[in-house]
């Protein structure tokens, strides 16, 4: 029997076990492994293999890109029940979160481990991933102490502006024009939240909510309407990118180091797998190589 959510009989020979992850992105190629590259998945699956005594492969909710941060981040993996049933797991996955502290570099934690149904999957049962940025127009730039999750931005910016500006691009819309293409991926996405706010410190911050993102999109959505709060754009020609239908060379793409996943929902449990079900509809409906919507394959 085992803790953490979901009771597992003795019957049972596999688990699920769901972790919720914080990395400081500054020093990885990105979350997926790629050989002969330092990446988050690469770091967390060497470390859970030694400790459970099995190879690990992990699942995702959103494969952010290099220099990209995450507090909220959330991956999956089965493994055989007896990985846990050791003197110092005791059948109880929480101590994983000790366990995996003592042996992963100081950029990356498992902040919580959790036993789960197999209804979970942490890509496909998401209903929308939360993402924060971060951009100072101080004339000195970031604070040396918040400068590796705080980019900078050589203008003065006007954030009233940039909310006008943002407010035209949420809603269900093609950002083919924020978006680096990839084949047969649609770039269809539900923009749901998209604000700014200045913090006590005086930085510009932005607060981005949809089902999903396409490669890039997040960085290049802060670009195209901090070109409008520095006063060389148009509200309506930020809202005029919603009718392009390829990538837009005048989109800046803002720095990697001031965007931050911070959160991902998902539905109730007895939920999981209907929304698991929709989602890979939604894949299958744009081809087996592409991206869909709900379908965070590629984040940032």
């Amino acid at each position: 029997m085992v803790s953490g959510g979901f009771v597992v009989g003795a019957a049972a020979d596999r688990l699920r076990l769901r972790f919720d992850i914080g990395y400081d992105g500054t020093d990885f190629a990105g979350w997926a492994r790629q050989p002969g590259q330092r990446t988050v998945c690469g770091e967390i699956e060497a470390v859970l293999s030694v400790i459970l005594r099995e190879p690990v492969v992990l699942t995702v909710a959103g494969r952010t890109d290099a220099g990209v941060h995450a507090t909220g981040q959330v991956a999956h993996c089965d493994v055989a029940a007896a990985a846990l049933d050791t003197r110092s797991l005791q059948n109880d996955p929480a101590q994983l979160v000790r366990r995996t502290a003592r042996m992963l570099p100081a950029d990356v934690r498992i902040k919580a481990a959790t036993v789960v149904s197999t209804d979970f999957d942490a890509r496909f049962a998401a209903l929308r991933r939360h993402y924060r940025y971060r951009l100072t127009d101080a004339a000195w730039g970031a604070e040396p102490v918040a400068a590796r999750d705080t980019a900078t931005w050589s203008r003065q910016l006007d954030v009233s502006a940039m909310n006008d500006a943002s407010a035209t691009l949420i809603g269900l819309h093609d950002f083919a024009a924020f978006c680096k293409r990839r084949d047969g991926a649609t770039t269809v996405r539900d923009l749901q939240r998209f604000s700014w706010s200045r913090d006590e410190a005086g930085i510009a911050v932005a607060e981005v909510s949809a089902d999903a993102f396409c490669w890039s999109m997040v960085r290049s959505l802060v670009g195209a309407v901090a070109t409008v709060g520095e006063g060389r754009r148009s509200v309506q020609w930020c809202a005029g990118l919603l009718e392009e239908t390829s990538r837009a060379s005048a989109v800046p793409v803002a720095p990697a180091c001031g965007l931050t996943l911070v959160g991902v929902d998902y539905p109730p449990p007895d939920q999981w797998a209907a929304r698991g079900a929709v989602t890979r509809d939604v894949r299958d409906a744009v081809g087996c190589c592409g991206d869909a919507r709900g379908d965070d394959v590629r984040s940032e």
